[in-house]
């Protein structure tokens, strides 16, 4: 309930009821005071926890923008420029959303703080210096009155006329204080109903304001976000299929007749000790050495530098080498190489025997190698076990029923697998190998397609013809990718190192496995076009040679897009509303974003909301009883907003009427999910009727 009206004709009676109301009042205005204390200290502490955030994030942003990607090959496809790209694209679009968001606040405190602390010392401030002058004014007064009224009867007319006089000017300027008093206790209950509300409307407003731009920059993120993740999950897809050809290699290569291969090959290099003789006796000093044999060069770097001198490369021109004899140096796996630069023969220690033979082997030592008749004639046995073991018989074709519910589909396709593995040389032939590799690593899609194209028609008539068909049958595997998961781009993974293979088996082969997979990919996204149709004639363009850098360009990007245009917010925006020129903006939220399928790079550019319809200026109130008659009738087809309040025209406020505007929780829009439209409006005296609301949802 409130309190009861204070009538200034109350003030010239001053009784106890006046002074009881009076009392009412002063501590509602005590509580207000109060409040309004811990509204701006709780004002305070979020705008600052709102700043500390952005300043968080923003370090962060920049720590992401910092962050660099190093990538191993020659090369990166697609997906790795998208991923090395990522952290810069996500710093751009948090700096983007806390520049928004500091923009909005950086002047909260001109829209809540400040509008607040004005009405506290302006208006509660005056109306306590109006409580101190008012209770001095009437301490007097009552102090005179007792004087006034103590003097004895017998007193000269002219001192009691005095008296009369002093205790009428007493009165006076008590009644003026209590006027003035109960007029200020008015003008603050009357201005707090808007004074304090507006700012926090204000504050409100650009809070939902930024959760509103979150929404939209969210919106415009999604399609970045679903490709992003489609090139983490073929670039997973990638590392799987590489990691097990890269352990396969590394096991291989811990195989000793591997090891002793790898040392035939030329430049033969390792690490050697070398005897150095000097005046005051001898030391082995440790060298790594290459030898190449086309110039019978041995380049010597030496391992242990002295912390004074830096020493260079020493380069020996060889004459010859032969063994060097146990019984002629104390030391182990030793050798002599006479050279031109030297008169004397160089003994150099290898780190074991089968080290030194190595290298007397390649520098055509006279250390000859032997092999044992017996393990030779066991090698020739097992290898004719093996290869009759391998061999077709010619009488047995292979006929299979393949329909048969005996054979398990897994079967089937691992030994289709497996024969094309087990092939000499890949169905896409070793010669074309690297022309295909450098197709794939182009940065022109359409070059990509032409000159795969190109190639795949070069390809022998036989291993061509074994393509198209697996290729058929791929495509057909893909058709159904809903239902068993494999895409195109998930079959290439799985047949990419089977179709296609270098011709030797190194690291960097392996680091090709994922342009093979590309390769895969287009022959079968481009079935019809690749198999069904010639090559153009026309003249292509030079293979570009492997980059050494990354492209420049981004597939995929958000942060390029055209920036926001945002009003200016001020607490202005919350004042002179009368003249009904209100923002409003509409945001559809609950749309849930569809995946996309691969084409090709996509940039994000945020759309334009849909204007709302036009508001309804405020109606003001018929002059007359023959207007307001007129206007009853047409009030009648929307009762709700133009029912007029004959209290509030009883009590002279302005011929200006609204509403009661409903709670704006039973205006919420509906759960994630359903359909519905957010509405974020800037109102302070109209809102959107309920026609208007309804013409927004439809549309």
């Amino acid at each position: 309930m409130g309190h009861p009206p204070l009538e200034f004709s109350d003030c010239y009676l001053d009784s106890p009821d006046f002074r009881e109301t009076l009392k009412c009042y002063e501590l509602e205005l005590e509580r207000t005071g109060k409040s309004l204390k811990e509204l701006i200290k709780d004002g305070n502490s979020v705008i600052t926890a709102i700043r500390g955030y952005s300043v968080a994030l923003q370090k962060f942003s920049q720590t992401l923008s910092m962050f660099q990607f190093d990538f191993i090959g020659d090369s990166l496809t697609d997906d790795e420029i998208n991923i090395a790209e990522s952290f810069h694209e996500f710093a751009g679009l948090l700096q983007e959303v806390e520049h928004d968001r500091m923009m909005l606040v950086q002047n909260a405190s001109d829209l809540l703080i400040k509008p607040l602390e004005k009405f506290r010392k302006e208006q509660i401030g005056v109306t306590k210096e109006k409580k101190k002058k008012f209770e001095k004014e009437s301490e007097k007064y009552y102090s005179q009155l007792d004087k006034h009224l103590n003097l004895s009867a017998k007193k000269k007319e002219s001192q009691l006329q005095e008296a009369d006089e002093v205790l009428d000017k007493e009165r006076v300027n008590f009644y003026e204080s209590s006027v003035e008093y109960v007029y200020q206790i008015h003008q603050v209950q009357d201005r707090k109903k808007f004074d304090v509300v507006e700012p926090v409307l204000a504050f409100l407003h650009s809070v939902l304001t930024l959760n509103n731009l979150t929404v939209e920059m969210t919106r415009d993120f999604m399609p970045y976000k679903q490709e992003l993740q489609l090139s983490l999950q073929n670039t997973r897809n990638h590392y799987e299929s590489t990691s097990e050809e890269m352990e396969e290699l590394m096991k291989r290569m811990k195989q000793p007749s591997q090891i002793s291969k790898m040392h035939n090959l030329l430049p033969m290099e390792g690490y050697l000790y070398c005897q150095e003789k000097w005046a005051l006796g001898m030391t082995w000093v440790k060298y790594y050495c290459k030898y190449h044999k086309e110039g019978r060069l041995m380049v010597m770097v030496p391992c242990e530098q002295k912390p004074t001198t830096k020493q260079g490369p020493t380069q020996l021109t060889l004459k010859s080498c032969f063994r060097r004899k146990t019984e002629s140096i104390d030391k182990r796996f030793c050798f002599d190489v006479e050279t031109n630069e030297r008169n004397m023969p160089v003994t150099f220690q290898a780190l074991s025997e089968g080290d030194r033979k190595m290298w007397m082997e390649a520098m055509d030592g006279k250390e000859p190698i032997y092999h044992s008749p017996i393990h030779k004639q066991a090698e020739s046995k097992s290898v004719n076990r093996s290869s009759q073991s391998e061999d077709v018989d010619p009488t047995n074709p292979g006929d299979v029923d393949l329909h048969s519910s005996d054979w398990d589909i897994k079967t089937i396709t691992s030994a289709l697998k497996f024969y094309l593995r087990s092939l000499s040389e890949p169905l896409m032939t070793y010669s074309l190998h690297r022309d295909l590799m450098c197709a794939a690593k182009s940065d022109n899609l359409d070059f990509r397609l032409s000159e795969i194209h190109s190639l795949a028609h070069k390809l022998p008539e036989k291993n061509r013809e074994m393509l198209e068909m697996l290729i058929k049958h791929l495509v057909n595997v893909c058709s159904h990718s809903d239902e068993n998961r494999m895409t195109p781009s998930n079959m290439a993974v799985i047949f990419g190192p089977t179709l296609l293979r270098a011709k030797e088996e190194t690291v960097a082969a392996m680091l090709d496995i994922k342009f093979q997979n590309i390769v895969v990919e287009i022959l079968i996204e481009d079935y019809k076009k690749i198999f069904s149709n010639m090559p153009e004639d026309s003249t292509a363009p030079p293979v570009p040679p492997p980059r050494i850098t990354p492209r420049k360009r981004q597939p995929i990007t958000i942060s390029k897009r055209p920036p926001r245009v945002y009003p200016t917010l001020s607490h202005d925006n919350f004042q002179n509303t009368e003249n009904g020129q209100e923002a409003s903006s509409t945001v559809d939220v609950s749309a849930s974003p569809v995946p996309l399928q691969r084409t090709k790079p996509v940039s994000c550019i945020p759309q334009v909301p849909r204007e709302p319809p036009p508001r309804l200026a405020l109606m003001p109130r018929p002059s007359n009883r023959q207007e307001r008659h007129e206007d009853s009738e047409a009030g009648k087809v929307d009762d709700t907003r133009q029912r007029p309040d004959s209290s509030s025209a009883a009590n002279g406020e302005s011929g200006v009427y609204v509403s009661r505007v409903p709670s704006f929780q039973g205006r919420r829009p509906p759960p994630k999910g359903t359909s519905g439209v957010y509405v974020a409006e800037n109102v302070i005296l109209t809102r959107l009727s309920a026609s208007e609301f309804k013409y927004v949802q439809k549309n």
